[in-house]
C-alpha cells in the first residue's frame, strides 16, 4: 500500500476514516512483530503508517472541533470525488 494524500483522506467520511485507521493499526502491529524477527522488506513502511495514522487522527479531530467538516456522503472509492447534489440558485 502506498501513502494516501491528505486531500483524498479529507474526502472520506468518518466511518471510512475510522476503518482505514484500524486497518493501518493492524498493519503496523504486524510489521512490528516481523521487525522483532528481523524480516522486514521495507522498514520505512512503519514510519509511513505512523504518519498516515497521525493524518487521519488530525482530520478526525478537526471535524470533532468543527475546524473543518468531513464529507457527509460516502465516496465511490478512495481517490474519487464524493457525490453531492448541486442546486442552482436563481
Amino acid at each position: 500500500m502506498s501513502m494516501v494524500k491528505l486531500g483524498v483522506l479529507r474526502e472520506l467520511t468518518r466511518d471510512e476514516l475510522e476503518q482505514r485507521k484500524g486497518e493501518l493499526a493492524d498493519e503496523q502491529f504486524n510489521l512490528r512483530m516481523r521487525q522483532s524477527l528481523k524480516t522486514l522488506d521495507n522498514p520505512l513502511r512503519i514510519r509511513q503508517i505512523r504518519r498516515e495514522i497521525g493524518r487521519i487522527m488530525t482530520i478526525l479531530n478537526e471535524d470533532k472541533l468543527e475546524i473543518r467538516k468531513l464529507a457527509k456522503t460516502t465516496s465511490v472509492a478512495a481517490g474519487q470525488e464524493t457525490t453531492k447534489k448541486k442546486t442552482k440558485k436563481k
